[in-house]
């Protein structure tokens, strides 16, 4: 059994999808490991690091040579795979809705793709989702990038030449994502609000020390979809809320928007209009930008200012943290593999629950039912 570990390609990737960590753990399953030389360089692990983890270090072309796993962040171009075993396994974070026309090139190329980020979100499944993985650190640098960009400081300092006022950070979306960054704004000091569609989500909230910013008397709207994503909400609830809301973000220093929809671009959540009430050195950091943006004017991959107001657009924040989001996203999938591992067969064996979940693609064709639906 050939794991090949691939040098990401994607412009801008600096993570890696095996970290010596996990290369020594696949070893110990009786699997060969090939790393492609400079593969973790970007994000601090050298191949020196993978060698003494008993990785062998090759070119690109030796290491997919009849591989039979293709471990990656991205996933690698389907035209590369010619050279890899019969039936090998891609398994990688496949943006599957994104970039269709890659799944069906995956199933020309007769390998099986397992798109990671449609692990079901389910108790045995927690170790192997990368979404959460890589969203708990995405929340974090995008409090990091705020602070940044914030001309002031976060917390309240009291000096002899007078007080300076805490920052006041509103998160909308209380994912992964959201939970982190604002259990890291109040790590800085500031004062922090949030809100989601999910009512669910209150109790988190004040769990981590910041006030709720919730729509009341709007009956039968919990915000809560399969697998604990929000859902699209009924126009009444999306009235009251941008009512709710434009007041709030009004006052606010720092805004961080993190509402994603799986399949679908995200919901617009702060317009034009609203940017323009808030008072001038305010940021607005948008992790949604590259599924089309929480925020109106949001550019993907810029800082940009509208209103005197700056919106953090950056792409793939995780990325950002290369060193730490490889090695969450490395054992993601050593957990994945090495929890269907088969001894007697020397490889893992996928059951149905989670198989039919992540599969895209097999035998030529593309099978998982969220893309023929």
């Amino acid at each position: 059994m050939k794991i090949a570990v691939l040098r990401e390609t994607a412009p801008g990737e600096r993570r890696v999808a095996a970290t010596p960590e996990t290369v020594k753990k696949f070893v110990a399953l009786g699997a060969e490991v090939a790393v492609e030389q400079g593969a973790g360089l970007s994000a601090s692990y050298d191949d020196a690091g993978y060698e003494s983890a008993g990785a062998k270090l090759a070119a690109r072309a030796a290491v997919l040579k009849g591989a039979d796993i293709v471990l990656g962040i991205q996933g690698p171009d389907p035209a590369e795979l010619k050279d890899a075993a019969k039936g090998a396994w891609i398994v990688a974070g496949l943006n599957p809705f994104g970039e269709r026309a890659r799944v069906d090139a995956y199933a020309a190329a007769g390998v099986e793709a397992l798109a990671m980020e449609f692990m079901p979100r389910i108790t045995r499944a927690q170790s192997m989702d990368i979404l959460s993985s890589q969203a708990n650190l995405a929340g974090y640098k995008a409090v990091l990038d705020a602070a940044a960009e914030y001309g002031r400081a976060f917390p309240m300092m009291m000096t002899a030449a007078g007080t300076v006022s805490a920052a006041k950070c509103f998160v909308m979306g209380v994912g992964v994502a959201g939970l982190q960054a604002i259990a890291t704004a109040r790590r800085l000091g500031a004062q922090v609000s949030a809100t989601d569609v999910r009512s669910a989500t209150k109790e988190q909230i004040q769990s981590l020390g910041a006030k709720p910013i919730f729509v009341e008397n709007v009956a039968g709207i919990e915000g809560e979809g399969s697998g604990g994503y929000a859902t699209e909400m009924s126009e009444e609830y999306q009235k009251a809320q941008a009512e709710l809301v434009s007041g709030h973000i009004a006052k606010q220093d720092i805004v961080i928007t993190t509402a994603l929809i799986p399949g679908r671009p995200a919901p617009r959540l702060i317009s034009d209009a609203q940017i323009a009430t808030m008072r001038p050195g305010s940021v607005i950091v948008d992790l949604a930008v590259e599924s089309g943006g929480n925020v109106e004017g949001a550019v993907a991959g810029e800082v940009v200012e509208r209103h005197g107001v700056k919106i953090v657009g950056h792409k793939n924040m995780a990325s950002r943290l290369a060193s730490d989001a490889s090695a969450l996203f490395a054992r993601n999938l050593y957990n994945f593999l090495s929890t269907f591992w088969d001894k007697e067969a020397g490889k893992p064996v996928l059951d149905e629950e989670i198989g039919d979940a992540v599969r895209l693609t097999r035998d030529g064709q593309v099978v998982n039912a969220r893309l023929l639906g």
